[in-house]
């Protein structure tokens, strides 16, 4: 969620690489893509619905009415939505036990969005206090333990949890020291966007040429591996040189709550 979208695709594109095509959602919608494969979206709402500039991690959705009603009955808060967008879509914004922010979607995904650990472009990666309490939450809220054959299989690995969807690992959800009231957003409890680069260093250096800043005491710490970016607007991203996932230690059992 951006303010300016023509400024938010000029950093983007210098830093990222990316190209950019209209969505369908309107003209304040951009779809953003590496090699011709989606990596991300960008709408220039941030002004609309009074939020800051962010990356939000979106969850594809039967109902986005009953996934509200899961949020609120499992402890989250509603704080936007659903949202309809044409042609067809709908949305919502919500946080939350620990108050990171997500979003789920109803509606069309394009087929060649790839979220994930390994080759594709971009994966998630929740910071938080309990990750065994958020994998609870989320299980619930979206459905992770339904049984659905087209869903997401959520497994125990190396002390984290990972969401996997067709064998690929898609995002990782880790407990640690987040603090909910930091006035440093890189400090609170969020779902990370990494986005991978092959030049992290040259990615460095033209985030800092394009007016962002490299987060030296974000979370994760910067290792060499992974660098944590405010835009120029404040949006916070996680560049990163790609790592293969972890194997399978043991299973994380979502619905009864046992490993």
């Amino acid at each position: 969620m951006a303010r300016d979208l023509q400024a938010a695709q000029d950093f983007y594109g210098a830093v990222l690489g990316w190209t950019f095509r209209a969505a369908s959602l309107g003209q304040g919608f951009t779809v953003a893509e590496l090699g011709g494969v989606p990596v991300a979206g960008i709408g220039a709402v941030a002004g609309d619905f009074a939020v800051p500039v962010a990356w939000t991690a979106y969850f594809a959705v039967d109902d986005a009415d009953a996934a509200v009603a899961r949020i609120r009955e499992c402890g989250g808060t509603v704080g936007i939505g659903p949202v309809a967008f044409p042609p067809g879509g709908r949305a919502a914004l919500a946080t939350d036990l620990e108050g990171a922010a997500f979003g789920v979607w109803e509606g069309r995904v394009l087929s060649q969005w790839r979220v994930g650990d390994d080759q594709a472009p971009a994966w998630l990666e929740l910071h938080t206090r309990n990750a065994f309490d958020a994998a609870l939450f989320y299980g619930r809220v979206l459905e992770w333990d339904g049984g659905n054959p087209d869903g997401c299989e959520v497994s125990y690995e190396q002390d984290q949890v990972v969401l996997r969807h067709g064998g690929q690992a898609v995002a990782r959800l880790n407990s640690g020291p987040v603090e909910s009231g930091s006035p440093r957003p890189q400090l609170r409890p969020r779902w990370g966007v990494h986005f991978k680069v092959a030049d992290l260093d040259g990615a460095r250096r033209a985030v800092l040429e394009h007016g962002g800043t490299v987060i030296a005491d974000a979370l994760p710490a910067g290792s060499g591996e992974l660098l944590t970016i405010r835009d120029p607007d404040g949006g916070l991203f996680t560049l990163d040189r790609a790592a293969a996932a972890a194997p399978v230690i043991s299973r994380l059992d979502v619905a009864s709550g046992h490993i």
